[in-house]
């Protein structure tokens, strides 16, 4: 049975004008390492510059692959849930999303579900695509995969190249065969883009 894999990632440690940092750049080529034993056909990444220096880096062990922009990718808020669904502690979050900006970040997401969360050719190849993106959209594609509601996506949060995988096949649900997986990263460098806390 034709299978889509699609490895998700969040772009490297980034400073506060979006660049990435020294450890961004390590945390990149140590997830590049980690997906040379893969057989990548491709490198999608964000068009933000954070996400797009973290697909260069990784492409780097990816020799002959193509790297391309995919605008689906670029950082966005995926679903805005109105005030029933909102957790308390994220309604704060979302003041001073109008309806339009609610809307344009929706249909985005759902670019984003189409394009890259669809089951493949039956009759085709196996694919297997690297998405450099942010933590957004990969909380949505998470939240797609297990069918649960679309307020669902609060709350999943990615660490900096932390690796998930999700597998798509004609007729089946999506596998979600790992979430967050820092384990190519030595300690100093994992949970990074986690707010400061006890983690093991």
């Amino acid at each position: 049975m034709t299978t889509r894999h699609l490895y998700l990632a969040r772009h490297g440690a980034a400073d506060a004008f979006g660049e990435l940092t020294e450890t961004g750049r390590r945390q990149s080529a140590l997830l590049g390492e980690r997906l040379a034993a893969a057989p990548i056909d491709a490198v999608w990444h964000s068009p933000l510059p954070r996400a797009v220096a973290s697909a260069r880096a990784l492409a780097r062990h990816l020799p002959g692959t193509p790297v391309n922009e995919a605008d689906e990718l670029v950082d966005h808020v995926p679903y805005v849930p109105p005030s029933a669904e909102t957790p308390p502690s994220w309604a704060g979050f979302f003041d001073g999303y109008d309806t339009a900006e609610a809307e344009a970040g929706h249909r985005l997401a759902e670019w984003l579900v189409a394009r890259f969360a669809a089951p493949p050719d039956p009759d085709g190849p196996d694919t297997h695509e690297v998405l450099v993106t942010h933590a957004y959209p990969i909380a949505w594609l998470l939240r797609h995969a297990l069918d649960a509601p679309p307020s669902r996506w609060l709350g999943l949060n990615s660490g900096n190249t932390a690796l998930t995988v999700i597998e798509y096949r004609t007729g089946l649900p999506p596998t979600v065969v790992m979430f967050n997986d820092m384990s190519h990263l030595p300690p100093e460098l994992r949970w990074t883009g986690f707010p400061r806390g006890g983690r093991v």
